[in-house]
């Protein structure tokens, strides 16, 4: 079963939808590091200012395989929706950062 993204949410309801059953909490979690090459590459960019490209791709792709994994984790449980869903961010060590995608796993029906 794959997890429709547009049954994830922040809030604690789906509008349109009747939480019919509450799986638990799941969680998606990446641990990824700086490359030596894009370090400095976005160093460079630091000196004209102005939004870090090297390091906002590299966030959203962290980002993105943080959430891939939640709708698998979720989608194991039976679940066909996550409800308070959030992203979670901590640097391990120098360079090393863990991005953690959690939230509570329900299965919902259409209400109507």
């Amino acid at each position: 079963m794959v997890i429709d993204p547009t049954l994830v949410t922040t809030g604690l309801d789906l509008p349109g939808y009747r939480i019919v059953r509450n799986l638990g909490m799941v969680r998606g979690i990446v641990v990824r590091s700086r490359s030596v090459v894009g370090t400095i590459g976005a160093s460079l960019q630091t000196l004209v200012g102005g939004n870090i490209t090297l390091f906002t791709e590299l966030c959203e792709t962290t980002r993105e395989a943080a959430f891939g994994l939640l709708l698998a984790h979720a989608a194991e449980r039976g679940a066909n929706a996550i409800i308070a869903m959030r992203y979670d961010a901590n640097e391990v060590m120098n360079g090393v950062t863990e991005v953690l995608a959690y939230g509570t796993a329900v299965e919902v029906k259409k209400v109507g």
